[in-house]
């Protein structure tokens, strides 16, 4: 059987607060193999980021790690600082939601986009910059107009954004997470991104995880969905069989709430849609009920469901690919009836 290369098996993230410990993502099980791409989507303050952070060793201090967490096999967890420095960067490799404060403003574009290739593969200064030139061709940045010698302040945010990409891809890494890539950027600029990295990746078979809030870019990007909320995975599967039924309430509500979902929904139906809201909030780490945290704003809420924090369990199977929900009373039946 197939090493995944990256693996999470009931992983939760802890954060001691004085005398209290609060889980901010738990439980936390999935695998994504060489050259997948797994879209983990929810609202702000899912666990989404935490997730990636966790994935790539850059946690707070504070935050420790339980659980099963393995990149290609090798244990993450425990693993020394010194000897994640060395996977960052060569193995894995992350694009950040807002580039102006993940690229350091006082070294230029070209030598941060070299930095890589010296630390990770050994290449003389020439050969580094040599090929940041070439990286900077492939992201759309092409010489003269954007020269090796030019700082983070001088670029627009989609140029950044594409700095950014360069620089993860620089020495064609085995992993890409991609945390909220274009929220920062207008919509014409989001849409080049994306088509961007679809093209990388699929040049360099690249696993990708994206994380957003976006259910259309995952529609079209990702093989499989992970749905988050409230520092859980409520529901996954294979992209497709997702968007195809919805079993967990909160899905239902993501896609009701997206104007996605409502393009797909006005296309079916041919009348016009008025984007839905989910009522309340995520409820805080430390004040998570003992049953289900979705109950208090679900729609289709019973009895039980306040007495049971339901598992992630079986509802079927897409091309090999389970489809699990973390409901008791799963909603059947096409999101697009």
């Amino acid at each position: 059987m197939t090493t995944p290369l990256l693996e999470m098996d009931n992983m939760s993230v802890e954060l001691p607060f004085g005398i209290r410990t609060a889980d901010i993502v738990s439980g936390i099980t999935l695998t994504l193999n060489r050259g997948e791409r797994l879209g983990i989507v929810g609202e702000s303050g899912s666990g989404k980021s935490i997730t990636a952070l966790a994935a790539m060793g850059l946690l707070p201090d504070r935050m420790q790690v339980r659980g099963t967490l393995r990149f290609d096999g090798q244990d993450l967890a425990n693993k020394p600082e010194a000897e994640l420095c060395k996977m960052r960067g060569r193995r894995m490799a992350m694009i950040f939601q807002e580039p102006m404060t993940a690229l350091n403003p006082v070294k230029s574009i070209g030598a941060q986009i070299a930095e890589g290739r010296r630390l990770h593969l050994g290449e003389s200064r020439a050969d580094a910059e040599r090929k940041a030139r070439q990286l900077l061709d492939r992201v759309g940045l092409p010489a003269p107009r954007f020269n090796l010698d030019l700082y983070p302040h001088q670029l627009s945010g989609g140029q950044r954004q594409r700095v950014m990409i360069a620089m993860a891809i620089a020495c064609e890494p085995d992993l890409l997470i991609a945390d909220e890539p274009t929220t920062a950027l207008d919509v014409t600029v989001q849409a080049q991104i994306l088509d961007l990295m679809d093209d990388l990746i699929d040049e360099t078979g690249t696993a990708l995880m994206l994380i957003t809030h976006d259910l259309g870019v995952v529609s079209e990007m990702t093989d499989r969905i992970a749905v988050m909320y409230a520092g859980r995975i409520v529901e996954t599967g294979r992209t497709e069989a997702v968007f195809h039924r919805m079993a967990h309430p909160y899905a239902r509500g993501l896609f009701a709430a997206s104007p996605h979902g409502a393009n797909l929904v006005r296309d079916h139906t041919k009348s016009r849609q008025r984007l839905a809201a989910i009522p309340g909030v995520v409820p805080d780490p430390l004040a998570r009920p003992p049953y289900c945290s979705f109950a208090d704003r679900c729609a289709f809420v019973e009895e039980d469901c306040r007495k049971f924090n339901p598992e992630l369990d079986l509802i079927g199977e897409s091309e090999g690919i389970a489809h699990r929900a973390a409901c008791l009373h799963p909603c059947d039946g096409e999101v697009l009836a």
